[in-house]
């Protein structure tokens, strides 16, 4: 599996038979410019929205002819099983800002989460529709999201060996939201890399749980 990070919440994964998933695509320039990343400008099998909010379901920018998903769904896509776990955006489920969905991919070797802008922590029910995860990609700036403790708290209870987090505050994300560094703070092992790509195999999982930051590719 090689993932891409483009930066706020928007990946790129491609499957071992270069089946290509763009995941919560944002719209530059949205928010009166509070959304500062280039544009994503990349090709794709299929792309998956967590919510239709512009910095996660720009799905039309990206280019060519892909499939579009937008709700929970249990799809294929070459080597990649699709799973849609439906959650909500906020605390109240749902009655603030909506409700989101988690996106599980599963290519036949690892299992990777994306939990969109997930506002709440998890219960029994949701983590057992979720099932074992190798690699979660979690939103950790707080404010529209969970913020850096109940991230923490997910992590735990996804129980990953890699995390990698997403949607914290940068100089192009002009939102009111935390850096990723509180949430570094809870976790042991942190690794910063210089480079937007992760590739990874289950051969090749850590041992013991490892946070990376990426660097965003736009």
């Amino acid at each position: 599996m090689r993932l891409t990070y483009f930066g706020h919440s928007c990946f790129l994964l491609q499957a071992s038979d270069d089946t290509r998933v763009i995941l919560d695509p944002y719209l530059s320039g949205s928010f009166d410019g509070a959304i500062k990343y280039e544009p994503v400008n990349e090709t794709a099998d299929v792309v998956i929205a967590s919510h239709l909010h512009d910095d996660h379901g720009a799905t039309d920018t990206i280019p060519g002819n892909p499939r579009v998903l937008t709700h929970p769904v249990s799809e294929t896509a070459g080597a990649v099983k699709i799973t849609g776990v439906d959650v909500a955006h906020d605390e109240a489920g749902g009655e603030k800002r909506g409700k989101n969905t988690i996106v599980v991919l599963d290519d036949g070797d690892l299992r990777l989460a994306h939990l969109g802008d997930l506002g709440h922590t998890l219960d029994a029910d949701v983590l057992k529709v979720i099932g074992p995860v190798d690699v979660a990609l979690v939103p950790v700036g707080g404010f529209f999201t969970i913020d850096h403790d109940e991230a923490a708290q997910v992590v735990e209870s996804l129980g990953p060996k890699i995390v990698i987090p997403m949607h914290y505050k940068t100089d192009k994300v002009d939102f009111p939201i935390a850096t990723v560094d509180p949430f570094l703070a809870t976790q042991k092992v942190v690794e910063h890399r210089d480079d937007s790509v992760l590739e990874v195999t289950k051969a090749t999982l850590p041992v013991e749980r490892v946070t990376i930051v990426l660097k965003n590719a736009r």
